[in-house]
């Protein structure tokens, strides 16, 4: 049986879609289409079932793929890392929100970039959650963090860790709000006063408003700034209220150059997603990596 047939079909069993394994595997569609029909006529069976929206395999296609998939797969390892294994000489990929792989994954994977025969060289790359799983899918990734868990079978995502969101401002704001008056309001006691967000829909603050006042925000951005850094840099300086990830804005809440405005019974929680090509955990740097950070995110909150 052809190689290239196989790791075609694995490719599109993965994808869920023939248009798509053609971009990630650099053929026209009509190409795709072609070797899996060779394949099916080898076969004599069908393998995908034509769908409006991509393809789903029939269980003659899943048992080929479970079977084939290891081993295409340990097959393109030895490729790429050559006859020597020098696993050193290895760079993973990492792909995810600029400020939390900057605070969190970036320090912890440091680590792993020694010289002791198993480490690897890093590079990252900072974007949304779906230009990092576009990029992991299209191979110019092999890890990403994200706050979105992919859909279909070309990614496989893990559960790493759930961030508190909180609703901070400049201790001034919350003199003038008035230590009772947002318990006693709710949201309207917050209409006033001005934003300071990463985007214009104000992503963070709907969803803590949507979580624990059950309603929409009524103000626009002050200052709207694509980094949670830079809103918290933007909050301390009284820019306006800001809700933030409790991790990044801990030690300005020790220090009190912000306050917390509002403390719900259940506050939210946003869950990040280790994220890899599925079948790529079997090469030893990206598995290295995935369960170094999966033990260290176990201290995180």
């Amino acid at each position: 049986m052809d190689l290239a047939l196989l790791r075609t079909f694995v490719t599109v069993h993965r994808a869920g879609s023939f248009t798509r394994a053609a971009a990630l595997l650099g053929l026209s569609q009509p190409a795709v289409t072609s070797q899996i029909r060779t394949l099916e006529r080898q076969l004599g069976r069908p393998l995908f079932l034509r769908r409006a929206r991509g393809v789903t395999p029939t269980t003659t296609g899943d048992e080929l793929a479970h079977k084939a998939a290891p081993h295409l797969d340990a097959l393109v390892e030895i490729a790429e890392s050559g006859l020597d294994d020098d696993s050193s000489l290895r760079t993973l990929h990492l792909a995810g929100p600029p400020e939390f792989t900057a605070e969190r994954a970036l320090p912890a994977l440091t680590e792993l970039t020694g010289d002791d025969g198993q480490g690897f060289t890093l590079r990252a790359s900072f974007g949304t959650a779906e230009e990092a799983l576009d990029g992991l899918a299209a191979g110019h990734h092999d890890l990403a963090i994200s706050t979105a868990r992919p859909r279909g079978a070309l990614l496989t995502a893990t559960p790493l860790c759930d961030e508190e969101h909180v609703l901070v401002a400049a201790p001034r704001w919350a003199e003038r709000i008035g230590p009772d008056t947002l318990r006693l309001k709710g949201a309207p006691a917050l209409e006033n006063l001005p934003v300071v967000e990463v985007h214009e829909s104000l992503p963070l603050v709907a969803r803590y408003w949507a979580s624990v006042f059950d309603s929409r925000p009524a103000a626009s951005g002050a200052v709207v700034v694509p980094d949670l850094r830079a809103v918290l840099s933007c909050a301390i300086a009284g820019a306006g209220l800001a809700v933030l990830p409790r991790y990044l804005c801990a030690p300005a809440l020790d220090q009190g150059t912000i306050v917390t405005l509002h403390e719900p019974a259940v506050p939210p929680l946003r869950t990040y997603f280790l994220v890899v090509r599925t079948g790529t955990l079997a090469l030893p740097h990206v598995a290295r990596a995935h369960e170094w950070l999966r033990r260290a995110a176990t201290s995180w909150f």
